[in-house]
C-alpha cells in the first residue's frame, strides 16, 4: 500500500465503521420498540390479576354476577373461579389430542416417504388448512357435527374444531423432523428385515421423538386460546361437566363471559392471566424439547 492510498484506506474503515453502527443503532432501536409494547401487556395483565388468584380460583366454578356484585359493593375478593373452564379446557384438548396427534403424525410420515402427486395435493392442502380463519372451521364443525351428529353443542364438537387446527402443524413437523433423522437408521433398520410399519413405530418415530413433541405442543398452545370455534360448538357452562357430549366450559369462553359482564371484570384479567402463564409454559418446554433435538443431531 502506497503513502497516497493509506488516508484512502483509513477514510473508508471509518465510513464503514459509521455505517455498522447506525445500523446497529436502528437494530436495537427496533426491538425495543417491539418488546416494550409486549412487557407493558404483560406486566398490566400481572398487575390487574393477581389480585383474584388464590386456592380457590382453581377448585371453584365461575360466580354469577350477582355475587361478584355484592363482594365488589363489599371491597371483597370476587368469590369462584374458573375450574369448569380449566377442566373443560384440559378435556377438549385431549380429545382434540387423541384425533389430531396420531392423524397428523401418520399424514407426514406419509408425505416424508412419498413423493407424487397425491403427496403434493395432501402438502398443497395442509398449507391451505393453516390459513383457515378459525371461525371457519367452528362454522363447519357446527353445520357437521353439531347439527347432524350430537344434535347439540358439545365438548366433541369443540374437539374437532380444534383437532382440525392442529393437524396442520403436527403434518409439517413430522415431516420436517423425519427429514432430520439420518437415512442410514432406516436403512439399518430394513436391512436387520424389519417389517415396514415396525421401522416407523420403533425406529423413525422413537428417533425423532423430541421433534414430534415439538411440533406437538406448539399446536397445542395455538388452540389454547381460541374462542371462536368454541362458542359456535362447545358454547360454554357454568358448571364443571365431563361428559363430552354435553356443553363444556372453556377458560377463554369464560374470558369472553367475563369479559360481557362489568361486574367480572377483574376475572377478565386473572383468567387471562392464568392462560398466559400455561401458554408460556407449553412454548418453553417445546423450545427445551427442540433444543435437546439439536444437541442430539450435532452429537
Amino acid at each position: 500500500m502506497t503513502a497516497t492510498q493509506a488516508p484512502v484506506f483509513i477514510d473508508n474503515i471509518k465510513g464503514r465503521n459509521k455505517k455498522n453502527k447506525l445500523f446497529l443503532a436502528f437494530v436495537v432501536t427496533m426491538s425495543i420498540l417491539t418488546v416494550v409494547p409486549i412487557i407493558l401487556i404483560v406486566g398490566k395483565i400481572i398487575i390487574n390479576g393477581i389480585g383474584q388468584i388464590n386456592f380457590n380460583f382453581f377448585v371453584q366454578s365461575s360466580p354469577d354476577s350477582l355475587q361478584a356484585m355484592t363482594a365488589i359493593a363489599n371491597n371483597q375478593t370476587i368469590p369462584g373461579g374458573i375450574a369448569n373452564g380449566i377442566l373443560g379446557t384440559f378435556l377438549i384438548v385431549i380429545v382434540s389430542s387423541i384425533m389430531a396427534i396420531p392423524a397428523g403424525i401418520m399424514i407426514g410420515i406419509y408425505l416424508y416417504e412419498n413423493k407424487g402427486r397425491y403427496s403434493d395435493f395432501l402438502r398443497s392442502m395442509t398449507e391451505m388448512l393453516q390459513g383457515v380463519p378459525s371461525i371457519v372451521l367452528g362454522i363447519i364443525s357446527y353445520l357437521w357435527i353439531v347439527r347432524h351428529i350430537t344434535h347439540g353443542f358439545s365438548a366433541f364438537a369443540g374437539s374437532v374444531a380444534l383437532s382440525v387446527m392442529m393437524l396442520p402443524m403436527i403434518i409439517r413437523s413430522t415431516e420436517e423432523t423425519m427429514k432430520m433423522i439420518p437415512n442410514e437408521i432406516r436403512e439399518a433398520a430394513f436391512a436387520m428385515g424389519a417389517p415396514y410399519h415396525k421401522v416407523i413405530l420403533r425406529v423413525l418415530i422413537p428417533t425423532g421423538f423430541s421433534g414430534l413433541s415439538t411440533g406437538i405442543l406448539l399446536s397445542i398452545s395455538r388452540i389454547l386460546g381460541e374462542t371462536a370455534p368454541l362458542m359456535m360448538t362447545a358454547l360454554g357452562s357454568s358448571v364443571i361437566n365431563f361428559n363430552v357430549t354435553q356443553p363444556t366450559s372453556a377458560v377463554p369462553l369464560l374470558i369472553w363471559g367475563f369479559y360481557n359482564d362489568p361486574n367480572m371484570v377483574k376475572l377478565v384479567w386473572s383468567s387471562a392471566l392464568f392462560l398466559m402463564m400455561f401458554v408460556l409454559s407449553l412454548n418453553l418446554l417445546s423450545g427445551k424439547l427442540s433444543s435437546k433435538r439439536k444437541t442430539i443431531k450435532r452429537k
